[in-house]
């Protein structure tokens, strides 16, 4: 069940989309080719004439995809051009009927699915008009849909769209909607003190209700009940982040809602260390833990996808992977005391 602020919140970003970003027919068609418009490719470098060359030569080209009521070709640009070269008059399509925003979306998971594989300055501008289209997309989301990491998505998001002033650069109240179209807040701490005002007036209410009650998750609303049946405050303290600008290493340690943007941090200045830049295992470490760092809001959207069958299963796996993650941050620790500094 959905409260009314989730409800608005789709009605305003609409959730991310599935494999499939709209409706397309089935069947191809015999389309004129002089009926058939520039699409809005994410390639930003245009046809590539040796592509269209080599599918000139093929005995049948495959169906383009193009937007029903513009007639502009959503995927399959090169396939123009090659009906173009050898002369056709006719080339078969499918029809998509989506609005030219999806219209979009789809021209960029043709191209990362099959075909011509995009650039990474391709999927990062795309990224970036997707981000630009749907600011309330969460980060995962966006990645998903311009084949990038979520990482790479956090720090576009971070570059093109967060205020001056600050902010989250999503253009609302912090919200992000994930793959799932459920909005998570980035920050629990409105959704704590709702609950805390709901456990005082209805101590014995159950956790599936003060849940639904105040917008957070189960496990958010056990550990604020837990917290006040203690005596403490609903929010837990907040770690300092690592500085930046800082040479040493971070000497805080982070709880699950900052180590996202702990790892920024000392991603930044990892990435632009000469030692991990130019090694082929220090740019393997980087794009390794990209994939393994967990961000705000990610624990709910990844525990919702996992069977109520599973769940024990993949639990045991997590705190397998847990204590391996316990393991490196001492075998690092360790070296640190025994190899001090940092090279120049």
């Amino acid at each position: 069940m959905r409260s009314s602020g989730e409800n608005t919140e789709r009605d305003k970003n609409p959730p991310p989309p599935g494999p499939v970003a709209g409706p397309a027919a089935d069947a191809a068609v015999a389309v004129p080719v002089a009926s058939l418009l520039p699409g809005d490719s994410p390639r930003l470098a245009g046809v590539e004439p040796d592509h269209v060359r080599l599918l000139a030569a093929l005995p049948d080209l495959p169906p383009v995809l193009v937007h029903r009521r513009t007639m502009r070709v959503v995927d399959g640009m090169h396939r123009l051009h090659a009906a173009r070269l050898r002369g056709a008059t006719t080339l078969p399509a499918t029809f998509f009927d989506g609005d030219e925003k999806e219209a979009f979306l789809r021209a960029v998971e043709r191209n990362l699915t099959g075909g011509l594989p995009l650039s990474l300055h391709d999927r990062e501008a795309a990224a970036v008009r997707i981000l630009a289209t749907y600011r309330q997309w969460s980060d995962r989301a966006v990645a998903a849909a311009a084949g990038l990491s979520p990482t790479t998505v956090g720090a576009i998001r971070r570059r093109f769209f967060v205020p001056a002033g600050g902010g989250n650069g999503d253009g609302g109240d912090g919200g992000r909607v994930g793959r799932d179209g459920r909005v998570r807040p980035l920050d629990a701490s409105a959704g704590r003190l709702r609950a805390s005002r709901w456990i005082a007036r209805h101590p014995d209410a159950p956790l599936r209700a003060i849940a639904r009650a105040a917008g957070i998750s189960v496990g958010t609303a056990h550990d604020v009940r837990e917290r006040l049946r203690a005596g403490r405050d609903p929010l837990p303290p907040r770690p300092a982040l690592p500085d930046p600008r800082s040479s040493g290493p971070p000497r805080t340690r982070t709880t699950t809602g900052t180590r996202a943007e702990g790892w920024r941090a000392v991603r930044d200045g990892l990435a632009r260390d000469p030692s991990i830049r130019y090694a082929e295992s220090g740019r393997a470490f980087l794009a390794w833990a990209d994939d393994h760092v967990l961000e705000p809001g990610d624990l709910d959207e990844l525990a919702d996808a996992v069977p109520p069958h599973w769940r024990a299963a993949v639990a045991e796996v997590a705190r397998s992977c847990a204590a391996a993650w316990l393991e490196f941050a001492r075998e690092l620790e360790q070296r640190a005391r025994t190899q001090p500094g940092s090279p120049d």
